[in-house]
């Protein structure tokens, strides 16, 4: 593979990205042929087919797919090589890719917030989604850290703890059993639990509560965004489990309930991750350190309302 050039990588990966070798010629903006003889050369290189032939189109073999992955990491390492060479000719604005699972948009922008005033020439990219996308965008390259809940298992990371992240019970203010200490798993056997989206950490959590509770609830509407459960929990269609920081303030209000629950809350933590092998250019270094060291005064404050 020591002779294998960048052209070459590229038709594989327009290959798969477009189906055929016509639209990875498009892609490239060069003729199929040639697009063929780079994909043939590749395949001599590696000594194993690279590509096969299914109904939706090509798609990679296995020996395909640790190339592809190949040819991410050697983009990482190409977009890293050129914001230093810009810092080197004298750019001072440097820039920081953030990921925020949706959860952590309670917070998280307060934050980002906070350093860019101490920061102001530092241009940061947002991303929120769900943990599933937020996942893959970490393990594409795409970002350059992320804010999440729990670390990811597919691939090596590196990752620094912010904080607790407290997970409760919602209910409607009027709940008949809104704040009894004497609940039992039981007294929950006939609740409608509303899911968040699949994909999302929190489905998760609340599909292993039910399993470590040994019920069967009902099991309502799969929305999927916080905010529609809180309004969906106000408007008494079933309870859910969620993230205490992303309902502090309705609590505050008096306009959620919860359910105090012996094991509840479900505590995780905060944590800014990244692929192990990704170097941090120096202002996503800067934040990265911001986030780890004080990021945790940035989340909302729960003393009181859960007693």
């Amino acid at each position: 593979m020591r002779n294998v050039t960048l052209k070459q990588l590229r038709a594989l990966q327009a290959a798969v990205r477009a189906g055929t070798v016509s639209g990875a010629a498009q892609l490239l903006h060069v003729t199929p042929p040639a697009v063929s003889l780079q994909l043939k050369l590749l395949e001599e290189h590696a000594g194993i087919s690279l590509l096969e032939r299914s109904p939706d189109g090509l798609r990679p073999t296995p020996a395909g797919g640790v190339i592809l992955d190949a040819i991410r990491q050697i983009d990482g390492v190409l977009k890293a090589c050129s914001m230093s060479l810009e810092e080197m000719k004298g750019v001072s604005t440097g820039s920081a890719r953030v990921g925020v699972v949706s959860t952590a948009k309670y917070f998280a922008p307060r934050a980002l917030a906070d350093f860019s005033r101490a920061h102001p020439d530092i241009e940061m990219r947002l991303q929120v989604g769900n943990r599933g996308e937020t996942i893959a965008a970490l393990e594409n390259y795409d970002l350059d850290f992320a804010i999440m809940g729990r670390p990811p298992d597919g691939f090596e990371v590196e990752q620094s703890i912010i904080g607790p992240h407290p997970h409760i019970l919602i209910c409607p203010p009027d709940h008949p059993r809104a704040g009894r200490r004497d609940l039992r798993p039981a007294d929950l056997s006939h609740e409608t639990f509303l899911m968040r989206e699949k994909g999302s950490g929190t489905r998760l959590l609340t599909e292993k509560l039910i399993a470590r509770l040994d019920i069967e609830p009902r099991i309502g509407m799969e929305i999927g965004s916080n905010e529609t459960i809180k309004q969906a929990v106000m408007a008494g269609l079933g309870i859910a489990l969620i993230s205490a920081h992303t309902a502090a303030v309705e609590l505050r209000d008096g306009r959620l309930g919860f359910l105090p629950l012996q094991g509840l809350p479900i505590m995780r933590q905060w944590y800014v991750v990244r692929r192990k092998e990704k170097r941090l250019m120096p202002a996503a270094e800067a934040l990265w350190e911001f986030m780890a060291a004080q990021g945790a005064a940035f989340l909302p404050r729960m003393k009181g309302l859960l007693d």
